[in-house]
């Protein structure tokens, strides 16, 4: 069986530093350097390094260190002042906002269980999909054991449950479909997106939830090798019907999730977060360029976009800051 394909290496777990030699394409302007760090959600991580490289590819003076690690990193890196920027899969709680967490909407995707595709079971999970209150039964009261259990049969076939064990957007995005938190969440507890994927990918009686970046392969946008996104049976009739079933593809699920087809949770807003609303000129031209130019890789890279009105907030907080920055020199 192939193994799934990395979309980031055991190195980037530390800094990954985007090299001095710029990337092409592009016009380069002038006139800017430095420096720009960010850290955080694994969710985000594969479309902040596309965009570090086109924002590059125009400041070629301006060096970009990216790490993954996790929501709950990037929004303590951010307030800690460690990193420019955090990258955060979930809402900016308001303890967070009290401390100065400030989050700017730049992307949307969903997060997804998985399984095993040589799960005994699997045509009828795929006919029949999991309800959520078959899901609270997995990972809330830990009452599911068998298959049969999800699938309210006799079925014996043993259940392998497995979650998050950092601090993450992803768990704490599912935990939230389900009415719980993430320490809520029962089964063993694995690091990282890739390696949720990777033990689903060799247990056949193995479920857990993933962004839908490491469900699918990116050159195909179909499922990885060895995983199948397990359907939700969102209207509880005991079937997906032909609404609900938009899995087999990348880019057909994230049809569904623009089209609201997909609960939300656990389709989220992922975010970039500063402590307080930034003034330095590499970080307010990198986040402009998100907001602008960069909404334009989301949709190939797997992402939705963020609507205007969000963008449009966004802009306005920069420049409210800005103009009262101007006001006190």
């Amino acid at each position: 069986m192939k193994r799934i394909k990395p979309l980031i290496s055991a190195s980037l777990l530390t800094a990954v530093a985007l090299s001095a030699v710029s990337c092409g394409g592009g016009s380069k302007e002038g006139g800017m350097d430095g420096e720009l760090s960010l850290s955080g959600a694994f969710a985000l991580y594969p479309l902040a390094v596309q965009w570090a490289e086109e924002f590059r590819s125009i400041y070629p003076d301006v060096r970009v260190d990216i790490s993954a690690g996790g929501a709950g990193k990037g929004m303590t890196d951010a307030l800690a002042g460690v990193v420019d920027l955090g990258m955060v899969s979930r809402e900016v709680y308001p303890p967070e906002e009290a401390k100065g967490a400030v989050g700017f909407a730049v992307a949307k995707d969903a997060v997804a269980a998985t399984v095993n595709a040589a799960n005994p079971k699997i045509k009828e999970l795929l006919e029949r999909g999991m309800t959520r209150e078959a899901a609270i039964k997995i990972w809330i009261t830990g009452e599911a054991k068998t298959w049969g259990d999800v699938l309210g049969t006799d079925d014996d076939t043993p259940l392998h449950v497995y979650t998050r064990s950092d601090a993450c957007g992803a768990a704490e995005t599912w935990a939230l479909w389900l009415g719980g938190k993430q320490e809520d969440l029962f089964g063993t507890a694995v690091f990282g997106d890739p390696g949720v994927a990777a033990a689903v990918q060799k247990d056949i009686y193995g479920i857990g939830f993933n962004n839908i970046g490491y469900a699918y392969d990116n050159d195909t946008h179909k499922p990885n090798d060895g995983i199948l996104v397990m359907p939700i049976d969102i209207d509880g009739n005991g079937r997906i019907t032909p609404d609900e079933r938009f899995y087999d593809t990348k880019d057909r699920f994230i049809e569904a999730i623009a089209e609201d087809k997909y609960p939300s949770p656990p389709a989220r807003d992922l975010y970039l977060v500063t402590k307080g609303v930034p003034t330095d000129s590499v970080t307010v031209a990198f986040i402009k360029y998100v907001l602008g130019k960069g909404q334009e890789k989301n949709v190939p890279a797997g992402y939705i976009g963020m609507s205007e009105e969000k963008v449009q907030r966004s802009l306005d907080m920069l420049e409210a800051a800005s103009a009262s920055e101007g006001q006190n020199r």
